[in-house]
Order: C-alpha cells, then structure tokens, then sequence
C-alpha cells in the first residue's frame, strides 16, 4: 500500500490553478460547484451525455441541465445540450441517434447532435424514472401507483365531506426513510415508442407481485434491465408483506414486456440480496449482484452470472474478498467492468466473464460511475481533494482528464493534503486512517476527529457535499478519519466484526487511532481535539460521552443513536437494528441492545456537545437526538440543539448546508480556538 493519495489528488486537481493568492475552501464554494451526473455514452462511441447539476441558492435547490462532449474531439470542450431554464433536464440515455431524458413529469427526446427537444408522453400522475429499450421501440417506466394499477393511469378516490386527515395501518412499513406510507407502490409499466411518441398510460408488466420497483428508498436505473432485443425486463423487487420491515430478499424477475406473462423469479432460492440486473450485449448471460447472508445489508456482493439459456450460476468473483458496487458489459461480452471499495479507495476493475479474473484499472480515486462504449470506457472520478469530472480509462494506464467542469470556481482555492497512516487496531488487525491538512498554516492544528456512518461504510478518498473533510480544513482544522473495524473495503471479515461489537472493537481502534495520528504528524494538537460524526458516527459521539469522556473539548453528534430500547421500536429497516444485536428483536434479547447502549453510560457525560437532527428523518429518528439533548440539559453540560424541519438522515439543501457547517465549525471554534466559555 502507498502511503500518500499525492498522486491521485494531484491529477484529480491539475486542471484548477492556483494564483499566487490562494485561499481556503469554504463551504460557500462547495454549495455552488457544478455537480457532474451518471454518462451515456452512444452506441458509435462518440458522444458523452450528462445530467449537471447547478445551485439555485435562491430557490434553496439544484436545478439540471443536459450537457454533451464529442470524445473523438481531442480536448474537446462540453457544451449544453438541453438547457431550459424552466426545466429540469435529467436521467439522459442515448438509443441510436436520440437522447431521452426526464423533465415536468415526462419523458422529452433531442438528436443528440443537437436541436429541439420535444415531449414525448402525456400521462398524469408523475413518475419516477424510465428506461428506453435498446431496439428504441418500447420504454419501461417506473411509477408510484396503487398495487396491481392495470396502467399509469392514476386512481381516483373519493373523500366524503367530513373525512378526516388521520392515516390508518395494518401493518409495517408505515413509513420509510422520510416518507409516510401513502399505499403507492413504485411498478414498472411499458409504452410503446413511436414517431409520435409515447402515448397514453401503458401496461403493468408486474403483475400481482406487492413490493417496490426499484427498491426504496435508494433504487434506481440499476434495478431494471432490458434484454438486447427489448423483448424482455428484467427487475429487482422485494416482495411485500407483514415481514417487508425484516427482510432483504430482493429478488430478480423476468417479464415479457408486452405483459403476456406474469414475472418469473430468478433468483428464488437465495434468501438474501439479489440485484442489479444487467444483460449482456449477446444476449446470452445476465450478470446481478447477490449477497449469501438473509438479513444482513451489508454482506459481500458477488458477481453472479446466469446463463439465460440453460439457467446455470457462477459466482463470478466468489473467491475475490470484495464488495461488488456496481456492474457494466464490455461491448463483446467478453469481460465486465465493475467498481468495489478497496482500502479507501474505490477503483474501477475489469472482471473476465469466463475466468472470473480480477485486473484493477484505476489507483486513487472514487470512480463514481461508469460509461463503456465500443472505444473505450468513461468514468466519473472524484477524491478528497477534487469534485467529480470525466475521465477515459485505456487498460492500466492513468486516466486521462476529459472535463474541468469546476475550474472557474475553484480557481484561486488551494486544497489541504491528505496523508495516510496505519496502526495496529483491535484484535491486532492493521487499521488505517487518514489526516487531512491545510496547505499554508504554520503550527499545531486542533483536530477535527470524524468518525463515519453505516457503520459499514469507509472514509474513503471522495469528495463529499456533506462532510467533507477540506471545508474542515479550510477552516483551520486537521481532520483525522480511521476506518474501525466494521468499515468495508479491507475484506468482509473485517467489515462483519462490528456485529455485537458496536461500541467494542470500533471504539479501540479509535482511541488507538487518534494517538497513532498524533504521534505519527507533529503538526496535530492533542490537546485540541473535537469529535464529530453522523449516523452511526453519532452513537459513537454518545458512546464517547460515556465510555471515553474525558479526551475531547467538544463533540458534535448528528443523527445518532442514543438509546437502543427505543431505536429497536422506532427505526423503520429493523432488518439491520435487530442483525447489528445479534439477529434478535429487542425483548427476546435485550442484554444483546443494552451492552452497548449509551443511555446508560449518561452519568459519565461531561463533553461539550452539540446536537443535529432533522424532523423527517425516520432511519434513527429526531426523539433520539432530543434525548441526548435532554440529557445534556439535565446534566448541565453545555449543549446545544440544531433541528432541521425540512431534512431527513442527511442535510441536502443549500442553505441548511452551510447552516449547518456555521454551526459545527462555530461550536468547534469555541471549545478548542482561545479560551473556552460556558
């Protein structure tokens, strides 16, 4: 393993100059950085289409637009391909010569070489995303209708006089993520594509199967494929029932799109995840991801190969100790392309899809997403330092730079380095970690600790618009992340050790950890210090009050678990609550919740600490994050309590990001900058 990104983030950032009078990020620059989406590429190789999105801080939104590049142009400059101020252009995809995309609740076409757009469906009630077939004459659209809705057409109800608002439930979900149940289910339907265009409500092609597809909240595009001949759609969807709340059984269905017949499960053996269907260009095999273990959310994804003719599996990367992330054919069907975190990295690989074959195509990075053409391969790319761009990736080689979409913006911003660090962690396991900092600050840096989410998940070489690591840095902080034991990319072993071990081995690792860090870099202030974190970082920040509370000046905690009795009843994806204590509910094993359960460490607490949460956030809900406060409050601890009304478990709109980055920075600033007031 190298022991520096300089490389990576030194190409990632080549094209933005920095004038003799640099300066620090901030989070205003990074509100308004253009924000580059998934690219089609168009069946000759020649054209690169994209959905950007750009800040309307006075709407408080990102609003979109269609952009292209000519790759056989060398140094060719993108330019707007669909760009209607009172639109949103998004989700393009290119068949044959034509650009398809979203926008005002239909489905739009433009040549790709440019011109008009024009609206092609006149459906009502709005829809979720679509898929046009590779033969251009059918479009699979997904949509939130009532379950076995025969077509788009959305159901009228009627509401006597006197009704009342109250929402009634029989069973869970009764709500998810941030949305109440409303009795919709997200289906696919088919309508034909003409050169008058799509015309009319479509078909139900799902028939009585119950359940969301794509899945919810976070399926998309990835779950639903077309066969090469647009004869066949192939979808992932997890069956509904009294069991939706503990199950991650997605399934594979297979369904002739003209709805002749009912879908067939694929995949109806395994118990566990299977998703992501994709097709080969020959026809011939379908690739999906799937995990081993019912349950469990964060299990290894292998790539699975079905030969479509005679129904035969191979577990294509099986022997491979990594995660899957995402999968794309090669134009011969010879080979895939696929991403996979791999040590705070995420790099784009080629699997062979005979041999099962691993070669890794890209070093430093996160490859975001991916595009392949009969020329080459396409990536979105971005790291700690630079935010996504364009880049053509030819075997092994380094990638090379195809857009600079941020330049202008961050002309002028000099971006901190990043050093990697290793130590020995729990259980004697190499643990590595990361310190972020800024470039032109002489002397000791207070610290910045930030302990990630998931809690599988990596503090991984990206670029964030939530917690990102340079705007800490550009406010005078050294950040330092270490991936405990439970973070992905090193190996499923390690990632499933935080299982009954949440507040154990992660918690050894990052007291280790920030003493590795400041013995390893002079520049960092040990007495200085303030942690934050989110999610499952938040219960650390709660578990810290109580199991390590006399390290920190201050804490911030957003969205934590502060009380597993409660979370057990009041999370909505109890799958992962009940997996993470050993597989059980709360009362046949509370022991199991209550070992790590910071609630009952709040005697301990003594940390400055401050508090977020947001209102719709129902994954760990906003009475967790008043609790805390209130035991904050009662303890008189110097506290403090930010509740966004209009946020769920993450902070999304412009202006709460940079409230909440005036928060978190102003609430570090008092605890470690000068002398520290009550």
């Amino acid at each position: 393993m190298k022991r520096m990104f300089a490389a990576s983030l030194l190409a990632l950032s080549a094209a933005v100059a920095t004038p003799a009078m640099a300066r620090q990020l901030t989070i205003a620059d990074v509100t308004m950085l253009s924000r580059v989406g998934t690219p089609t590429m168009s069946g000759d190789g020649r054209w690169l289409v994209w959905a950007q999105r750009e800040t309307d801080l006075a709407a408080d939104r990102g609003r979109y637009d269609l952009w292209r590049l000519d790759l056989t142009v060398p140094n060719a400059r993108p330019a707007k391909l669909a760009a209607d101020a009172t639109l949103d252009e998004n989700d393009p995809q290119i068949v044959g010569t034509t650009v398809y995309f979203s926008a005002d609740d239909a489905i739009w076409s433009v040549p790709v070489t440019g011109g008009t757009p024009r609206r092609l469906t006149d459906f009502k009630g709005g829809f979720n995303g679509f898929k046009v077939s590779p033969t251009g004459d059918r479009v699979v659209v997904w949509a939130d209708r009532k379950p076995g809705a025969p077509s788009l057409e959305p159901a009228m109800e009627k509401k006597a006089a006197d009704a009342g608002v109250g929402r009634t439930y029989d069973q869970l979900f009764v709500r998810h993520w941030d949305t109440w149940a409303d009795g919709n289910r997200s289906q696919l339907f088919v309508l034909p594509l003409t050169a008058s265009g799509a015309r009319g409500n479509g078909t139900a092609v799902v028939g009585a199967l119950i359940g969301d597809t794509p899945s919810k909240p976070f399926g998309g595009a990835e779950e639903v494929s077309w066969s090469p001949d647009g004869r066949t759609i192939y979808f992932a969807l997890r069956e509904a029932g009294r069991i939706e709340p503990l199950s991650t059984n997605l399934d594979i269905f297979a369904v002739p799109a003209d709805g002749s017949a009912p879908p067939v499960d694929l995949t109806a053996p395994n118990q566990a995840t299977d998703t992501q269907p994709a097709v080969s260009p020959d026809g011939r095999k379908l690739a999906y991801l799937a995990m081993r273990r019912a349950g469990y959310e964060a299990d290894r994804y292998v790539l699975t190969i079905r030969d479509l003719a005679t129904g035969k599996l191979t577990s294509l990367t099986e022997r491979w100790d990594r995660s899957v992330g995402s999968i794309n054919w090669a134009p011969d069907s010879r080979s895939l392309y696929v991403t996979a975190e791999d040590m705070q990295e995420v790099p784009l690989f080629r699997v062979d899809a005979t041999t099962g074959q691993v070669s890794r195509l890209t070093q430093e990075g996160h490859v975001s997403a991916v595009a392949v053409g009969p020329k080459g391969v396409v990536v979105a790319m971005d790291s700690l330092t630079a935010p996504g761009d364009f880049y053509r990736v030819a075997g092994a080689g380094t990638p090379v730079r195809l857009t600079s979409v941020n330049a202008a913006r961050l002309a002028g911003v000099e971006m901190p380095t990043v050093e990697r660090f290793s130590f020995r962690g729990a259980n004697n396991d190499t643990v590595w970690g990361y310190a972020v900092r800024p470039v032109g600050v002489a002397g000791k840096l207070p610290i910045a600790y930030m302990v990630h989410g998931g809690p599988q998940g990596s503090s991984n070489n990206s670029w964030s618009y939530r917690w990102n690591p340079a705007v800490f840095a550009g406010a005078g902080y050294a950040l330092v992340a270490v991936d405990f034991h439970g973070s992905t990319g090193y190996g499923q072993a390690f990632t499933d050790a935080i299982r009954n071990n949440w507040g154990g081995w992660p918690l050894e690792d990052l007291q280790k950890g920030l003493a590795a860090a400041t013995t390893k870099f002079d520049w960092l202030d040990p007495d200085r210090a303030c942690a934050l974190g989110a999610s499952y970082g938040g219960y650390m920040m709660n578990w810290f009050e109580g199991r390590w509370p006399d390290r920190f000046r201050c804490i911030v905690q957003h969205d934590g678990v502060f009380d597993a009795r409660a979370m057990a009843y009041e999370t909505e994806e109890l799958w992962f609550d009940e997996w993470e204590h050993g597989g059980k509910a709360y009362f046949e094993d509370p022991a199991a919740f209550e070992k790590w359960n910071p609630v009952n460490y709040v005697d301990k607490w003594k940390t400055p600490m401050l508090v977020i949460t947001g209102e719709k956030d129902f994954r760990i809900p906003y009475t967790q994050g008043l609790a805390a406060f209130t035991a904050l409050q009662r303890r008189d601890i110097p506290s403090r309590l930010l509740v966004f009304p209009n946020e769920n478990h993450w902070v999304l709109k412009p202006k709460n990001s940079r409230q909440w980055y005036g928060e978190v920075i102003g609430w570090m600033d008092r605890w470690t900058k000068g002398t520290p007031t009550n």
